[in-house]
């Protein structure tokens, strides 16, 4: 879609220009134009004007040491500087001059206020009130705009044959499914009044960040080719109150004249929170969602204007937002799945040149949790990396380092571990992936690497599902907390000591222990019952304990329990597999990284 943007200069443009213009007429072309009307002589020309009688009327001014005088006919004012002269007085009789005391006629002074002054500001306001008057009627009236504050910024996107459609979004068949009804209804709106059907007049794109709501509103856009509106939640809040609610009426507005068009309004979460009752505060975001209500319940059956919205904290809205009749649909926009990974790193792939062997199955494994903006983001940075090795095309080998990239950060060239460190960190990766592969249902190593990263992170073994897991057993859920203490146990098997590296492990294996007691009904002494509420499940999941000190004692003694008994089982296997633990750690610490497949092999052998 192509954004139609009208440049408009503020008010205030005008304003300054006016206010130079007075400045320099008053002070500069004033008395320069006074100036003008004085010629300066030499005093040897007045004495023989005085000889002459050619001269009318004389002023001597003793505090500014000159004498201004006229010619015989007053037609002419000449200026000279006194000199010291006993004549000059009788010089001046006998040439018939009269003297006076003001020769250079001043203008009065409440005239001078008058042109100075009170004209100007005169001038000043006519024009402020013109182009105010102006500038309110092109926004629709004198409620709508006050200096440009109530009108709304709205990016309009007009037909265009180079929009985005449904084939550039992949991943999320089931969300175009749904979007794909409200195409057809802008295309056929009369299929749908035949039988009486009223199409959803709001949609709601719910997901976390980075899986595409806005790529979709477009590409709804695109594929009816009707005018796009789009605008942030943010956008409406102004510093005055009522602009907001000024703002939403402009919107809908040009939304009712262009009809049928979409209107798209990101991150609504920002305007259409709940109203908590509290007295006082900024009441403009209230006003902002009250006027936003009125619009979306205001509107006729089918007249051709669809509202859209995206938020990642649906929890957040107002009920009467998200009832029935405003925002009839919620559409979720999930994190793909293996699927929906592969077909979107396809999409992107289009962009770049790529070797002929590149598995975007094997990739789109390894990138499992990613969301469309993280494996736009792999794509990119494997064609980054191409470049710096002045490659023309992109390989396999590259889009997997950038996995590693965008997961750890880039490798730290300048770190260099000592051998001690080297061997610990060796030993304690051999852990991780040692104890993974000894369970069976834990997901098989891909890559184990001792390289330091930018996120912090000395080494680390990179595990990969084989295909989608949806559920996870209670038995698959304590084999991976097995796994997190491996490398700890590592440790304390070869070394007789602990390091600080397992912090990490620490504090995921802790967080899932915890989420088993608390969430997930894995607990003989609390049975099924949720100890912990999640709150923001789209932003990190924030939770928060809802139960009694009591309680809360027990819970972190049976999650004390629950890690030190897969401690102890980590700890088991690998003293069961000591010779291996210690083949594999020296191999590593000679090869730095290894592959899933060698480790595989020497395991096995």
């Amino acid at each position: 879609m192509q954004e139609v943007k009208k440049p408009r200069k503020p008010l205030i443009y005008y304003y300054i220009i006016v206010l130079a213009v007075l400045l320099i007429f008053n002070f500069l072309l004033m008395p320069w134009a006074a100036e003008r009307r004085v010629t300066e002589v030499g005093y040897d020309r007045f004495i023989e004007m005085t000889e002459e009688e050619d001269v009318g009327q004389v002023e001597i001014n003793q505090e500014d040491n000159e004498i201004v005088f006229t010619d015989k006919d007053g037609s002419a004012i000449y200026k000279t500087g006194m000199v010291e002269d006993p004549d000059l007085t009788r010089r001046l009789y006998d040439s018939g001059a009269k003297f006076s005391g003001q020769i250079v006629e001043q203008m009065s002074p409440i005239l001078s206020i008058l042109l100075s002054w009170i004209l100007p500001v005169v001038i000043f306001i006519a024009i402020g009130q013109y182009m105010s008057r102006k500038l309110m009627k092109k926004a629709g009236g004198p409620n709508s705009m006050i200096f440009g504050n109530g009108k709304s910024n709205a990016k309009v996107y007009v037909k265009s044959s180079e929009g985005i459609r449904f084939s550039d979004v992949a991943g999320e068949d089931e969300a175009k499914e749904n979007l794909a009804e409200i195409v057809d209804y802008l295309h056929n709106p009369g299929k749908y009044r035949e039988v009486g059907a009223a199409v959803p007049k709001g949609i709601l794109l719910v997901g976390p960040p980075g899986t595409g709501k806005t790529m979709l509103a477009k590409a709804v856009a695109g594929e009816a080719n009707v005018p796009f509106f789009s605008m942030s939640g943010s956008e409406f809040v102004e510093m005055f109150v009522g602009m907001g609610a000024s703002k939403v009426r402009d919107l809908f507005r040009q939304a009712k004249e262009k009809a049928p068009c979409i209107v798209f309004i990101d991150e609504i979460d920002a305007i259409g929170q709940k109203r908590d009752g509290r007295v006082g505060g900024n009441d403009e975001r209230e006003q902002t969602l009250n006027q936003l209500l009125t619009e979306m319940d205001g509107f006729e059956t089918n007249n051709g204007v669809i509202i859209l919205a995206a938020t990642n904290r649906p929890e957040s809205l107002d009920p009467a937002l998200t009832r029935p009749g405003r925002f009839d649909r919620r559409v979720p926009v999930e994190l793909p799945d293996l699927k929906g990974r592969e077909e979107i790193l396809k999409v992107h792939a289009k962009k770049v040149k790529l070797d002929e062997t590149v598995d975007f199955n094997k990739i789109a494994r390894m990138a499992s949790g990613a969301s469309g903006a993280e494996l736009a983001n792999i794509v990119n940075e494997a064609a980054l990396r191409a470049v710096r090795e002045n490659r023309r095309f992109v390989t396999q080998a590259d889009l997997e380092e950038s996995i590693e990239v965008v997961i750890a950060g880039y490798q730290k060239k300048n770190a260099i571990l000592t051998d001690q460190e080297k061997k610990v960190v060796a030993c304690h990766e051999i852990g991780h992936a040692l104890v993974a592969a000894k369970q069976s249902n834990s997901a098989p190593v891909q890559k184990i690497t001792i390289v330091p990263r930018t996120s912090g992170a000395l080494g680390y073994t990179m595990q990969v599902e084989e295909g989608n897991h949806y559920l996870m057993s209670q038995e698959e859920l304590e084999n991976k907390i097995a796994t997190l203490t491996g490398g700890r146990a590592a440790e304390e098997l070869v070394f007789h000591s602990a390091s600080t590296g397992a912090s990490n492990d620490i504090e995921q294996a802790t967080k899932l222990a915890r989420s088993m007691i608390t969430r997930y009904g894995m607990s003989k002494d609390f049975d099924m019952v949720a100890m912990e509420t999640v709150t923001n499940q789209y932003l990190g999941g924030d939770s928060s304990l809802s139960c009694s000190m009591e309680t809360q004692t027990e819970i972190d003694r049976q999650v004390v329990e629950l890690v030190k008994k897969q401690h102890e089982k980590a700890a088991k296997i690998l003293e069961e597999n000591r010779t291996k633990l210690n083949e594999l750690a020296d191999y590593l610490y000679e090869k730095e990284t290894i592959t899933g497949e060698e480790f595989m092999r020497i395991l096995n052998a």
